[in-house]
């Protein structure tokens, strides 16, 4: 009992040395909740809301009544209990319709939003959605459509309709895979699919529309922009200002990406922090040279109100998306610490931005951009507030510049690294060297470039701005397009498993907040996250959930049952794998040109599998020891296991190891996004 009394007085001394810094660890607390509700293979019913409140609510009253050092572990209870809640309500907010069966026929709807898909192929998001023969209840809000017919020119609020595919939010790609239905849930698309007929305008846009003038105001801008600066260049200059991504190629993301450099093209920390540290350093300057105004005012606290001011436009004019709010709230954070006379770049200006965007929106917790946002930033002000503190020799004034970037690239890259690679399972080993010569250019010419046209454009006058903008962005694609080129210039990983990621997360931010020797703890479950991750096995065997694709594993990496079609799922699988091979030379690693291929199972199993009628007529009966794998309905003689078409729609894609077969389903469980049913097809008379 001494023991015991001992151990919580210790305890109690301990949590009270770190008095101070706890704050900073307020959002981990939160994202802990947060990450514990997706993690759920079933969705929580009210009951375990209840006692989430409950038990949040015992600990609130606990810590108040008896405060001290072991009510720092209360209130990370009730933080705790109050993401889980949050993010149960955030995605209760977010039900709406979604099309349960695949539907051919007449689509009709307002244009709301342009982007471009992975096949470089532009894609619009339709609201006031009609479908026909659907009922109102039954369709969805909003749908998105791939347009692979006739060019067609797009305004915002332009009322369109074309005949084209319609079919549910896929699930993952494998069993354990990114669900893209969840993230279709949280930006309510109740459908996608794609067209290859004409784009009709039933009605053209109309100024003034509810939500859609802000949209409008940017896809113009974008068009000026890109009318001045043709090409990718273009395409670029609009990425960066108003957020369109529709003018940039596929070519050059490719090549941004293999550089490392297409963090450049999201509108993030990056481009809003030297925004508004342009805006804030000219206004200073300017009314600093102004002896009148200097002497009677805080000239630094106006700067920030004006720095401010230009993030908000700035972040309107962007679209307002996840990365931008994540953007615009850090900036916010730190320049109304200006204005309150705070230090701006501490963890806990950082802590109180994580805490706003998990309020706001606890699903970007799952997502890589909040992920890599914040590891960066994070990672950034740990380490150059360690180096304040250090007693270390001081640079000569003319290095400074020069090792701040160095050093800022290099932090930042390696706390980001890890997060890419999990979700993108790529390195750029040459994005080091892309980021040092690209991202001061940013600083110095493309962002104060982009702020001169945006004060000359109501003047018709944006040219001036948009003319020096373009130089540094060609800069920047030519270095993006040099790397990607030299040899071994990207690397590949294969995906971690689930827990990977949250040990490595939780190892850093134990060695970044916690203060004391105790936090080089935090490298032990690091060093561990890493192991696990190097002894990551894939599955033998993966089957999308068309049955059209098999892939199996072998000696020279994973064999592909068919050199095209299903050209995402086989991209996706290798990129799994760390393979950085393409479908077509995956396909040449198949074993044989029939459809059958002995793999390792729980004893010796034989796929079987099966492409179209002609391939099913050849089928007729199986054995125990085989697994059919059909991209058709079929009907087999014989105790096998069969995958058709048919039961792979309820089952979603497979994974097939040594310890047997797991369905995608399986994997995903039971939640509010993946609860309908298996998608039947629904022809409608074409228009």
């Amino acid at each position: 009992m001494n023991g015991l009394k001992r151990g919580l007085i210790w305890g109690d001394m301990v949590l009270l040395r770190q008095r101070g810094h706890l704050f900073p660890w307020a959002p981990v607390c939160l994202a802990i909740g947060i990450g514990s509700y997706f993690v759920l293979s079933v969705e929580p019913d009210a009951l375990v809301y209840a006692a989430f409140g409950v038990l949040g609510s015992i600990c609130a009253a606990a810590a108040m009544r008896w405060p001290g050092g072991w009510a720092a572990l209360a209130w990370a209870v009730v933080l705790a209990a109050t993401g889980f809640g949050l993010a149960g309500l955030r995605a209760h907010q977010a039900a709406a319709p979604v099309l349960d069966w695949r539907y051919y026929g007449a689509i009709e709807g307002r244009v709301v939003a342009l982007d471009r898909s992975a096949s470089d192929a532009i894609r619009v998001t339709l609201d006031r959605v009609m479908l026909e023969r659907v009922a109102p209840a039954r369709r969805p809000d909003r749908v998105r459509v791939s347009l692979h017919g006739p060019p067609a020119e797009l305004k915002p609020g332009q009322r369109i309709m074309t005949t084209g595919h319609l079919s549910p939010p896929q699930g993952p790609v494998e069993p354990g895979g990114f669900d893209f239905r969840r993230h279709a849930w949280f930006q309510g698309l109740g459908a996608v699919g794609y067209t290859r007929n004409p784009v009709l305008t039933i009605a053209p846009a109309r100024a003034g529309q509810e939500g859609l003038g802000i949209f409008a105001l940017r896809m113009e801008a974008s068009r000026r922009v890109r009318e001045i600066l043709p090409g990718d260049v273009g395409g670029f200059a609009a990425a960066v200002t108003t957020g369109d991504r529709s003018g940039v190629g596929q070519e050059a993301l490719n090549a941004l990406r293999a550089s490392n450099l297409a963090h450049l093209l999201a509108i993030s920390g990056l481009h809003m922090g030297l925004l508004a540290g342009f805006v804030f350093a000219v206004l200073r300057v300017s009314l600093s040279l102004v002896p009148s105004v200097a002497l009677r005012i805080s000239v630094k606290k106006v700067a920030a109100i004006g720095a401010l001011a230009a993030a908000a436009v700035y972040l309107a004019l962007s679209g307002g998306n996840v990365a931008t709010e994540r953007a615009f709230i850090m900036v916010a954070v730190v320049l109304l610490a200006v204005l309150v006379d705070r230090r701006a770049f501490s963890l806990r200006a950082v802590a109180m931005a994580a805490l706003i965007v998990l309020c706001l929106r606890p699903q970007a917790m799952m997502g890589p951009g909040f992920q890599m946002s914040f590891a960066a930033t994070t990672a950034l002000i740990a380490f150059f507030g360690w180096l304040r503190d250090a007693d270390l020799p001081k640079a000569p004034g003319w290095a400074k510049p020069v090792l701040g970037v160095l050093m800022s690239s290099a932090i930042a890259g390696l706390a980001t690294a890890p997060v890419g690679a999990a979700h993108f399972n790529t390195l750029s080993h040459y994005g080091l060297i892309a980021n040092l010569v690209s991202v001061p250019l940013m600083g110095v010419l493309v962002i104060p470039a982009a702020v001169v046209a945006l004060c000359l454009a109501p003047l018709g006058l944006e040219a001036i701005g948009l003319t020096p903008m373009g130089w540094g962005l060609a800069w920047i694609l030519g270095v993006a397009r040099t790397v990607s080129d030299l040899e071994g210039s990207q690397g590949y990983v294969a995906g971690p498993g689930p827990t990977v990621l949250p040990m490595m997360a939780l190892g850093m931010l134990w060695l970044m907040l916690w203060q004391g020797r105790a936090r080089l703890a935090g490298v032990l479950p690091v060093v561990a996250a890493f192991a696990i991750w190097s002894q990551a096995q894939r599955p033998d065997v993966l089957v999308a959930d068309t049955g059209g694709l098999v892939g199996v594993m072998t000696n020279e990496g994973r064999a592909l049952s068919k050199p095209r079609g299903a050209g995402f799922v086989a991209q996706n699988w290798l990129e799994n794998d760390g393979d950085g091979a393409d479908q077509g030379n995956a396909a040449l690693r198949w074993p044989g040109a029939a459809g059958k291929v002995r793999v390792m199972t729980a004893g010796t199993a034989e796929i079987i599998h099966v492409i179209g009628k002609t391939g099913a007529a050849q089928v007729s009966s199986c054995t125990e020891s085989q697994v059919v794998i059909a991209s058709v309905p079929l009907r087999l003689d014989g105790p096998c296991d069969v995958f058709d078409s048919k039961r792979l729609l309820r089952t979603g894609s497979l994974a097939i190891t040594d310890k047997g077969i797991t369905t995608a389903r399986q994997a995903a469980g039971q939640r509010l996004w993946n609860t309908r049913a298996a998608p039947k097809i629904q022809y409608a008379k074409a228009q």
